[in-house]
């Protein structure tokens, strides 16, 4: 062998002996970055160590990854807001309501598309009007409002036209299912609906129907209410942005409705429908509620059940109402309450509402320091607390647990990741119109990076923060907050406590205005007692938005 063919060998050894250690040593050479983007540090035989077990766990993940999990299979174990310890209030079911009496139909009739559910409700029953006549008016304000709101994503006008002339039949006979029966409404686009398509708002799933209504349409259905249109939410249930465009706010048309049940919001503020289902996550009914100018609940997580409803996040999605009043919202929650063996996290769980109780009987809190912290809506704020202590109500200041928040996030980005997993792995997450870096496409991914152990210890983190806010409602029926200030907001949705929105000040300057109501768990009834007395004293809920405005956007 001579010697350039030998120098040739030796040097050509050397290289794939490199090649061959950089090959050995990329894995733990990978996972020691993994570890420091997780803060943490591991020495070199723990990574090599590590390598091996993690190599095995791929194959695992891989074995998970051929497997279809369809949105609505839900994991092994449901949340339970209830603290050890919690007891359902010793009150029954005492749901009481009854038409107000002498309602008489409005002699203009630019009046009666923004009349609430409650008056409506009298004038069917009284005959004055007519579910089909309502069902039509709804329909052609939807035709005429929705293209510029860019609130409807389909209309459900056969189905809705067959519903009213069967409700008009029924109480033609003398037959009342109640005081839904014969109203019209919407349901955002994440709800099923039989032979309907439902988008979820995203441009992967346009073509999706389902053979089956959601659990909340069906007991809609049952009493008697009337399903008119399917109406907007951003992607997924994020924001106001959907394929469609984004939703407007009937109160200022260039400027979007927030969300992410923004169609819902925006139909019942123009008038295009008495009420509308929404969800919320994190904000998805308080948002375009303070936004649009409407009153939203967000019952307690548990109280109304979401089989057939898009999941996002399988502990923190609920359903509930956007309507004209809390008294009508009220009322939706009546109907569509109640254990469901196909949502596990429900629960049967009293609900006693009576209109017209003083709030003198009430022990109500305030977040005092949230209130006198400067803030868009202070003045209104104070407002709606001398009229709250007008009415009787005795205001006692309270704090909210000082638990930390930012890790309460986690929750959220890795269930919702967990969720749309096929969507990030299939690339179809490019398909989405949002995609900045706070928009899904980017949180599903970097939620990949939220290490499991973490996700637990933020679970434990709310275990905390459930036991101290029930502590905080051992004094309270009611907890006065503003809207979107301090902590509340992702506090109570962590927790599962119910709150009612309503607008709390002048929309005609299209300023977002509204205040909240929280009450203990499964006790609505209170916190909408609260919300109705301080509508009656006020009329910020009965404002309507100039749809001169309305232009095609």
């Amino acid at each position: 062998m001579n010697l350039r063919r030998l120098i040739f060998l030796v040097v050509m050894g050397l290289v794939w002996g490199s090649l061959a250690r950089a090959a050995t040593n990329a894995p733990t050479a990978d996972l020691a970055v993994a570890a420091r983007v997780n803060g943490l540090e591991f020495t070199e035989p723990e990574l090599e160590q590590l390598s091996k077990s993690v190599e095995q766990r791929r194959e695992t993940w891989a074995v998970l990854r051929g497997r279809p999990f369809p949105n609505s299979l839900p994991p092994a174990w449901a949340f339970d807001p209830r603290p050890p310890g919690f007891r359902f209030p010793v009150a029954q079911d005492d749901f009481r309501w009854s038409p107000p009496a002498g309602t008489q139909r409005p002699q203009n009739p630019a009046d009666l598309p923004f009349l609430p559910v409650t008056e409506l409700a009298a004038l069917l029953r009284s005959r004055q009007v007519t579910s089909e006549e309502l069902t039509v008016l709804s329909l052609d304000r939807l035709r005429r409002f929705g293209p510029a709101l860019h609130c409807v994503v389909n209309l459900t006008e056969e189905r809705a036209l067959l519903a009213a002339r069967a409700a008009d039949r029924e109480l033609a006979a003398g037959r009342w299912r109640g005081p839904l029966h014969g109203i019209p409404y919407g349901a955002k686009d994440l709800l099923a609906t039989r032979g309907t398509p439902t988008t979820w708002g995203a441009t992967p799933f346009t073509n999706q129907v389902f053979d089956a209504d959601a659990a909340v349409i069906r007991k809609l259905d049952q009493a008697g209410a009337v399903l008119v249109a399917k109406l907007s939410l951003g992607e997924l249930a994020m924001g106001d942005v959907w394929f469609g465009g984004r939703t407007r706010n009937p109160w200022q048309p260039e400027k979007g409705s927030s969300g992410s049940s923004a169609g819902s919001a925006a139909a019942v503020a123009a008038g295009l429908v008495p009420f509308a289902l929404g969800s919320e996550t994190l904000g998805s009914i308080v948002s375009p509620a303070t936004v649009c100018g409407v009153t939203g609940l967000r019952p307690t997580f548990g109280r109304v059940s979401r089989a057939g409803a898009m999941t996002l996040c399988w502990s923190l999605d609920k359903l509930g109402p956007l309507a004209r009043s809390a008294e009508d919202c009220a009322l939706v929650l009546e109907a569509i309450r109640g254990a469901d063996p196909d949502d596990r996290s429900t629960v049967a769980a009293p609900f006693a509402y009576a209109a017209g109780r003083a709030l003198r009987t009430l022990r109500i809190g305030v977040l005092e320091d949230d209130f006198t912290r400067p803030h868009g809506n202070f003045t209104n704020n104070q407002a709606a607390l001398l009229a709250l202590r007008n009415l009787g109500a005795e205001l006692k200041p309270v704090k909210l647990p000082d638990l930390p928040a930012g890790p309460l996030w986690s929750i959220l980005e890795v269930e919702s990741a967990a969720a749309f997993d096929e969507l990030t792995r299939s690339n179809h997450d490019d398909a989405l119109v949002q995609q900045g870096p706070g928009n899904w496409p980017n949180l599903f991914r970097s939620a990949r990076f939220i290490p499991a152990v973490e996700f637990v210890q933020a679970t434990r983190l709310r275990t905390e923060l459930m036991t101290a806010m029930d502590a905080l409602f051992r004094d309270l029926d009611v907890l006065v907050t503003p809207a979107w200030d301090g902590n509340t907001l992702l506090f109570s949705n962590m927790t599962g406590h119910p709150c009612v929105v309503v607008p709390n000040g002048d929309k005609a300057g299209g300023a977002p205005a509204s205040i909240c109501f929280l009450g203990k768990l499964f006790g609505e009834g209170a916190a909408l007692e609260t919300a109705s007395a301080y509508q009656r004293a006020t009329a910020w809920h009965r404002q309507r938005p100039d749809l001169s405005k309305l232009t095609a956007k």
